[in-house]
């Protein structure tokens, strides 16, 4: 089994945000302390890390906090008087909230500039990678029993697959509340809540985060019995980069690619920040083109930069899903904590 717990994840923004403004941030520093506040599933190559202190004089320190849901609570709750400097990990269906929340002193990264503009950001925080939220499937259990595996959201409230999904929850989880923006967009509000009724009928099994559902419930990722679960279109590469050698050639896992919800993932100068200069010199660099092409092996998402390089492993074997759903940001921001309130009496209670 793969180390289920080195994978991320993690749709587009509006269009009509403003284009970045170049600002002139100095790359050098006196010895100085940056403190990035994350969600547990951040990772990056050491080296870059040294390579970027040696550079800039600055010390990233990785401070992780939970789920992107949990982070993003905590930053708002300490709005104004932050636990760190700079953000990453809010992404498009949270950014509302942290804005509503006045969690950032807005700054976009000019390196953004060769970016597609439909990323978004707000003209506050400066997009980093991309990835897709997809139902996940242990291939290797449905071959072992002969069933077929779901291939559209609707099978996955069908009773051949009674008890064999897990989904992280959308009240804590990123990813979880991702594909629950995923159902509106296919069932709208009108019928979202009918298809969540079918899937507890069907026995789904709601956790509280991503690594649980992954590495504890789902067979593919952990020890568990259930071989559905919501993930990445980008996780079936990590059963190849973690597994032991001799590595197989093929993922045991694959992605169905209906209903997947795009996300995407930005980091942003928290107001507060005792150094915003050094802060702001974080995200250029996490924009840079040596960070942009780690993240795809380090964190199993997508870089935002267009011409980056992806590793075989990864163009092979990530999933880049031909339709993926949306909803427009103000909808999200709109409705999101209603239809997570009616979603959770459904589902939880």
């Amino acid at each position: 089994m793969l180390v289920g717990a080195a994978l991320l994840l993690a749709a587009c923004g509006s269009s009509a945000d403003p284009e970045p403004t170049p600002t002139a941030v100095r790359s050098s520093f006196p010895p100085t302390t940056v403190r990035l506040l994350t969600h547990d599933s951040f990772a990056l190559t050491e080296s870059l890390l040294a390579d970027f202190r040696q550079r800039s004089g600055i010390t990233v320190e990785i401070v992780s906090g939970g789920d992107a849901g949990e982070l993003v609570n905590r930053a708002a709750l300490t709005s104004g008087n932050p636990e760190g400097d700079v953000l990453f990990g809010v992404d498009n269906t949270l950014l509302s909230r942290a804005l509503d929340a006045d969690v950032f002193d807005p700054y976009v990264s000019p390196a953004s500039a060769g970016t597609d503009p439909a990323l978004g950001g707000a003209g506050t925080v400066t997009p980093v990678d991309l990835g897709d939220v997809c139902v996940n499937e242990d291939t290797a259990w449905f071959a072992e029993r002969g069933i077929d595996p779901p291939a559209t959201l609707e099978d996955l409230a069908d009773p051949r697959y009674r008890d064999l999904f897990v989904v992280p929850s959308a009240a804590t989880s990123s990813p979880g509340l991702a594909f629950l923006l995923a159902t509106i967009a296919r069932y709208g509000e009108d019928g979202y809540l009918d298809y969540w009724s079918r899937l507890r009928e069907n026995g789904v099994k709601v956790v509280n985060d991503w690594t649980t559902a992954y590495t504890g419930e789902f067979s593919g990722g952990g020890d568990g019995d259930r071989p559905l679960v919501v993930s990445y279109a980008s996780s079936p590469p990590a059963e190849i980069v973690f597994a032991a050698d001799p590595k197989p050639t093929e993922p045991t896992t694959a992605v169905l690619t209906d209903g997947c919800f795009r996300q995407v993932e930005y980091a942003g100068v928290l107001r507060g920040s005792e150094q915003p200069e050094a802060a702001r010199a974080v995200v250029d660099w996490l924009l840079s083109p040596e960070v942009q092409a780690d993240v795809p092996l380090s964190m199993f998402v997508f870089p935002v930069l267009p011409d980056v390089e992806l590793p075989e492993v990864f163009s092979l074997f990530a999933v880049v899903p031909d339709e993926p759903l949306t909803l427009d940001p103000a909808a999200i921001e709109a409705g999101r904590e209603r239809w997570v309130t009616a979603w959770d009496e459904v589902t939880l209670r």
